[in-house]
């Protein structure tokens, strides 16, 4: 990762833009409350200069000096005291036609006012902001009334906007608090933020988290494993097209637990933990998986768990047909010993002139195998499932169990055997499990038509299937290998009952005088 040079990191552009917002919106609620400050100022001004005017107006001394012949002599003293008792600028008392009976100046006593006093003199109050002889002032102006309630003149009360701007500086620092105070804090959110957004994208720029983000996808999306990732409670987070497709999920599964989205059986409780240990091997629909859980923690603390799947179900066949493959050349590597003794046997007997008994030894020999092979040959004429009869009856044989072909009666050819040979090679493989630790014993197989299908038997001399375990050895990972330390498998028979159900068939499972298994298996067309 590169990052571009001269452009600051990540968290420094958040810091200084938070800043740069912070800083704006503090400004403006600063000129906003400097505003609304020095407007509630105005209007206590004009509110106090109203109420002195409203005062000087009721004086009796006051509307009695109109009627003298030189009124400004008592009004004029009256409203200087007022005025330096309430720090007002000016107190003018004025007639009728605006000439000053009062004013801080005594040279502007006698001279009209130097604003317009018609509002006052209609019979009406007014507050406001005017410029008159002594500045800028927010002024009052209230009418006075004579005694036969006609306006004979006015009286006007000011406070200096000068005054009124000392008052708010004055006021000042208080305004100022709340805008520093959220400044601080805001500054300090944003330095907090920043190292918190810094840590977690482990300082990388968003060009750098966008780069991951897709190499990430590529490499999901790419890799021949499918990938299930959930997380702390067992909701899925992130799940690849291998995974939809090794599980068979057409929904998408993001955001349901894993519980949810695969079916019940042994794939279940591994994904979800409940069943522990690497490289378990699962049955999904008609696929052999391999699962491993592994758990995530991050900085000391569980996050989640990531599943990975692998498909093994080419490799189990191919596992399969080995095991096969062995299992006859054991076979052969037997019967090549026994032929070799028979060899012997014959050239005994030859050696020493007998020859009727050489003779005799060689037929009946070879009348034992031969009958075997014809019983087989003769009830099966499918060729996939000849082959696998003999097969298996060559591996009993080597094992020194009897395999049996009894009551089957099927043509030369049969429509999709891959799910037939699938549940007789398992149920034989079965039987000789259970048959070939005793030393000695038979199998029997029976595959005849019955109704829509076939009907397929497999029987043998072995020890059973224990009564409680009946509704669990076809589940998919139950064994009783692993009770006899060989292993933990658990497949044959889940094959078995998974081809039969995909079809709408059934198996049933009985002891009589050892294990009987039976396979109802539907919709297999029989064609002449």
């Amino acid at each position: 990762m590169h990052r571009i040079l001269g452009r600051p990191a990540l968290s420094t552009r958040i810091l200084l833009l938070q800043l740069a917002l912070i800083v704006i919106t503090v400004t403006a609620g600063f000129v906003v409350s400097l505003v609304q400050a020095r407007r509630q100022i105005d209007h206590q001004a004009g509110q106090q200069s109203l109420a002195i005017a409203r005062t000087v107006r009721s004086l009796p001394e006051i509307r009695a000096a109109f009627g003298q012949a030189r009124p400004w002599t008592v009004i004029d003293p009256i409203a200087e005291e007022i005025r330096r008792n309430t720090h007002a600028a000016f107190i003018v008392v004025a007639n009728r036609r605006g000439i000053r009976y009062s004013h801080p100046d005594p040279s502007k006593i006698g001279k009209p006012t130097s604003t317009d006093p018609s509002v006052a003199l209609s019979g009406r109050e007014f507050v406001g902001v005017q410029t008159g002889t002594l500045g800028r002032s927010v002024r009052a102006k209230v009418p006075i009334y004579g005694r036969d309630h006609r306006v004979i003149g006015l009286v006007s009360v000011g406070v200096l906007e000068s005054a009124v701007s000392a008052q708010l500086l004055s006021d000042l620092p208080v305004i100022l608090i709340p805008p520093l105070v959220g400044l601080a804090l805001g500054v300090l959110g944003s330095v907090l933020l920043a190292r918190r957004i810094k840590r977690q994208t482990f300082g990388l720029e968003p060009n750098e988290i966008a780069t991951l983000l897709e190499q990430r996808e590529a490499v999901l999306h790419g890799i021949r494993e499918g990938t299930v990732a959930a997380d702390r409670h067992g909701r899925v987070t992130l799940v690849n097209d291998e995974a939809r497709r090794l599980l068979a999920l057409e929904d998408d599964p993001i955001g349901h637990k894993l519980t949810e989205i695969v079916p019940a059986g042994h794939v279940r409780e591994v994904m979800s933990g409940a069943s522990e240990g690497p490289d378990q091997i699962v049955l999904v629909d008609d696929r052999v998986l391999v699962v491993n859980r592994m758990p995530v923690s991050l900085r000391g603390q569980h996050v989640g768990s990531v599943v990975t799947l692998r498909d093994r179900t080419e490799l189990e066949g191919l596992l399969r047909e080995l095991h096969d493959v062995r299992s006859l050349a054991d076979a052969l590597r037997a019967q090549e010993h026994e032929f070799a003794h028979r060899l012997h046997v014959v050239a005994g007997l030859i050696e020493v002139g007998r020859y009727d008994d050489a003779v005799g030894f060689i037929e009946s020999q070879a009348l034992v195998h031969q009958r075997l092979v014809e019983s087989i040959v003769e009830s099966v004429g499918d060729p996939a499932l000849l082959g696998l009869l003999l097969g298996k009856a060559a591996i009993a044989s080597e094992r020194g169990v009897d395999l049996r072909v009894t009551d089957t009666s099927l043509p030369a050819a049969l429509d999709d055997t891959r799910d037939l040979v699938t549940v007789v090679g398992n149920l034989v493989d079965n039987a000789l499990e259970s048959v070939a630790p005793l030393g000695r014993g038979w199998i029997e197989v029976s595959v005849r038509p019955h109704e829509d299908g076939l009907l397929i038997q497999v029987a043998d001399s072995g020890p059973g299937v224990d009564p409680a375990l009946v509704d669990e050895i076809f589940n998919d990972g139950f064994t009783t290998k692993a009770r006899r330390g060989t292993g933990r498998r658990g497949l044959g028979l889940a094959l078995v009952s998974q081809a039969a159900r995909r079809r709408g068939g059934r198996v049933h499972v009985e002891n009589d005088g050892g294990a009987r298994f039976t396979v109802f298996h539907p919709r297999v067309v029989v064609t002449a």
